[in-house]
């Protein structure tokens, strides 16, 4: 089938984009000599995961269900962290997890005798206190964060029984960043690292990104690793594994003008289908837009929900749009599709492969009984 033949709106993933991150990060995996996992806070759309597991099949859960979906489609190592287990949910985590991170020493005292009984290896979520992220929504080191223990709180000795330390502080940042929180954290937390056994060192690692230093990345791993010999280290990036593999693909339905802002309103919707973009907010690239010049023209895109802020903008084109256009919004393929809402019943975008060939294919589609069964 070919792309052009496929009714708007759907998410779309192009196999090879998704093999050239997964070869990059398999390289920096082999040449740091760490263990990088995929996070599925950022993607879970597990019928893309048989083009993943040739590469990794490891992952980090922040849920029961992301749990068992990567139990069920991925089978590697399973590394769990969850703000606050509780005990309906602590045994489940400790059977399936290879690795379970407490965010506080309270929760660890809690369950500590649960996790004896199983064979999962215990560590502890800490705060280095380096704020590196400019957007607040993101930035777990803000003062007054509910994520992991500071140093002051920990003291000079680990809580009996943990065998590792977690810290998680950027988000789609660079290997300088990364440098600065690990100086942060060896600085604060270094004297305990000769009684650990891993350290894993968050996501947030952009290292598919155009532009990202590999090379320092590469160097600052391979040094933690001679300073500290015998601790394994983990990184479980987001963005990173499906970073512009994906677009979403929409149609124009109707143009509308008031007080000279020109919107058009397309069959997808910016809250239920592409909420970061009003949660961070940022502007998504299109692939159709121009550059703006003196006869270009200026639109809005409004989304096709009631919600009055539902809408985007502005973008330039070349032409009026005109009703049954196709836009291409891109990399829509990391966060996007895991934060979707059915607010409304707006239809769901339907998800489409193309893989290594150019051919297209339905990896799923949405009918009236997914939003029935929500409210089921």
């Amino acid at each position: 089938m070919n792309i052009n033949e496929i009714d708007t709106p759907f998410y779309v993933v192009y196999e090879d984009r998704l093999v050239r991150n997964l070869e990059t990060i398999t390289d920096v995996e082999r040449r740091a000599g760490v263990n990088i996992i995929m996070a599925f806070k950022a993607n879970a759309l597990w019928r893309t995961f048989p083009i993943i597991a040739r590469y990794n099949r490891d992952f980090t859960a922040s849920s029961l269900n992301e749990l068992r979906l990567g139990v069920e489609t991925l089978g590697g190592q399973a590394h769990s962290y969850c703000p606050a287990y509780t005990e309906q949910t602590i045994d489940e985590y400790c059977r399936h997890s290879s690795h379970l991170t407490f965010n506080s020493v309270g929760q660890w005292e809690r369950f500590k005798d649960v996790v004896a009984r199983y064979d999962v290896s215990p560590g502890l979520r800490v705060n280095p206190e380096c704020s590196v992220i400019e957007t607040d929504i993101y930035n777990p080191m803000l003062p007054g964060s509910r994520f992991g223990v500071t140093a002051d709180a920990l003291g000079d000795s680990l809580p009996e029984g943990i065998e590792g330390l977690h810290f998680h502080a950027l988000c789609e940042s660079g290997a300088e960043d990364l440098q600065q929180v690990l100086e942060a954290f060896e600085s604060r937390f270094g004297h305990l690292l000769h009684a650990v056994k891993w350290v894993n060192m968050g996501g947030g690692h952009l290292m598919t990104r155009k532009g990202y230093n590999i090379e320092l990345l590469v160097n600052l791993l391979q040094d933690f690793r001679r300073r500290h010999p015998g601790v394994e280290v983990i990184l479980e990036p987001g963005s990173a594994f499906t970073w512009q593999t994906g677009d979403l693909v929409t149609g124009v339905v109707d143009t509308v003008e008031n007080a000279g802002i020109r919107t058009a309103i397309i069959d997808a919707s910016f809250a239920c289908h592409m909420p970061d973009t009003l949660e961070m907010p940022y502007k998504p690239a299109i692939a159709e837009s121009v550059e703006p010049s003196d006869s270009t023209l200026a639109y809005r895109l409004g989304g096709n929900s009631c919600l009055s802020g539902d809408y985007v903008g502005d973008w330039h084109f070349d032409h009026p749009l005109q009703r049954g256009e196709r836009l291409t919004l891109l990399d829509m393929n990391h966060y996007t599709t895991v934060k979707t809402t059915m607010f409304n019943g707006i239809a769901h975008p339907d998800f489409v492969l193309v893989d290594a060939d150019g051919r297209a294919s339905y990896l799923r589609r949405f009918t009236y009984d997914d939003y029935k069964s929500r409210m089921d």
